[in-house]
């Protein structure tokens, strides 16, 4: 349990308790108690979502407010490449748990949600990326 934070150690005690509820009352309640955890997780990644777009909009809004449209220093490839990795390696376990407590809806609710993380982080790093293909739409339909 190295290397965890207070967060981290109160997702791993919530699970342990929700390991041990599903232990003392049986299978009947396991898709209870799984939902519930899932919702705490859901609510983790919503606030850590959230508090992200948060900063990032204040940090574009004060580089706007500078006339900077320079890429930052830390938006280099290495950080790219490595929220890459992360969002696939953090596909593969949600597609699991969404797909088998709730099918096929639990599967696409996952990928909205790892595709929603990516389309941010892309605007995020280009802030100009989909406006430019808005005008380019434009453009072919006159």
């Amino acid at each position: 349990m190295t290397g965890m934070d207070a967060r981290d150690t109160d997702l791993h005690k919530e699970l342990d308790a929700t390991l041990h509820a599903r232990r003392e009352l049986g299978e009947e309640y396991e898709s209870a108690l799984v939902e519930s955890f899932l919702e705490k997780v859901d609510q983790r990644i919503d606030g850590a979502v959230e508090r992200r777009v948060r900063r990032q909009l204040a940090e574009q809004q004060m580089s706007v407010a500078r006339d900077s449209r320079s890429p930052k220093a830390t938006d280099s490839w290495g950080e790219r490449f490595g929220f890459g990795v992360v969002s696939l390696v953090l596909a593969v376990p949600l597609s699991g748990v969404g797909g088998g407590v709730a099918g096929l809806k639990g599967l696409l609710v996952a990928w909205a949600g790892i595709v929603g993380v990516n389309v941010v982080q892309a605007a995020r790093i280009q802030p100009g990326l989909f406006r430019r293909r808005r005008a380019e739409d434009d453009d072919w339909e006159a």
